[in-house]
């Protein structure tokens, strides 16, 4: 085989793995968005901003969510023991398809004390979706209970999604992953397990451009024979 036809071929296979790597680039945003919170609590309407932030893992066939709280958006004028509170919210997803997934978390871990920010702890839920293809995961209304009261906090501002990703369903592909794999989907934004399905799909077209250059060598061996 010719050095030029080499070179060809393995021209051709590092082309081919790096526009694998571009297809199978997750389509994922994340954000850190600014809610306003209009609460009406026992002691009388109440308004609040709390950076939210909104995280997906992949877990089998669902996502798991994680909404995320950097200032409290709510107090108390009593103080409320370790325990006491328990918070829970509903997180907005649009696009492929449009449904609310409940989410919540822990009681308190520490006494809040009375007139301050209640600090809210992280709270999951399970998304599954029933389509496939990108979606949006936006903060919807907050509920906290204590003491046997209700407070409940509504986005008032009309806040953008914390998250934007696509999805693939059970048995269905995404636009990008072009067949069932999940390779291409990034169901996360924080641990970088798709880098490796990343690296394995690259070097599976790789292999495919080794194989090429194979085939070209034993063509070149019968043309000369």
């Amino acid at each position: 085989m010719s050095d030029r036809k080499r070179s060809t071929a393995l021209a051709l296979a590092s082309a081919l793995a790096g526009s694998a790597v571009l297809l199978a680039a997750p389509a994922a945003h994340a954000a850190v968005v600014d809610v306003a919170y209009d609460c009406k609590t026992p002691i009388g309407d109440k308004s609040a901003i709390s950076p939210i932030d909104i995280k997906a893992v992949k877990d089998g066939e669902a996502y798991k969510l994680t909404m995320s709280f950097q200032k409290g958006v709510s107090s108390s004028p009593i103080e409320l023991g370790k325990g006491a509170m328990s918070p829970s919210a509903v997180i907005l997803v649009d696009g492929a398809e449009k449904v609310s997934v409940p989410v919540s978390g822990p009681p308190n871990p520490e006494a809040a004390p009375a007139d301050t920010p209640i600090k809210i702890t992280d709270l999951s839920g399970t998304y599954t979706p029933k389509k496939s293809g990108e979606v949006t995961f936006t903060a919807g209304v907050l509920t906290i209970k204590a003491m046997g009261t209700t407070t409940t906090c509504t986005p008032g501002n009309s806040p953008g999604p914390s998250l934007e990703l696509d999805v693939t369903a059970a048995g269905g592909a995404t636009a990008q992953s072009g067949g069932g794999s999940d390779e291409g989907t990034l169901p996360q934004t924080g641990p970088t397990d798709s880098a490796l399905a990343l690296g394995t799909l690259g070097g599976t077209v790789l292999l495919s451009g080794v194989a090429g250059v194979l085939w070209l060598t034993r063509r070149g061996r019968r043309a000369r024979s």
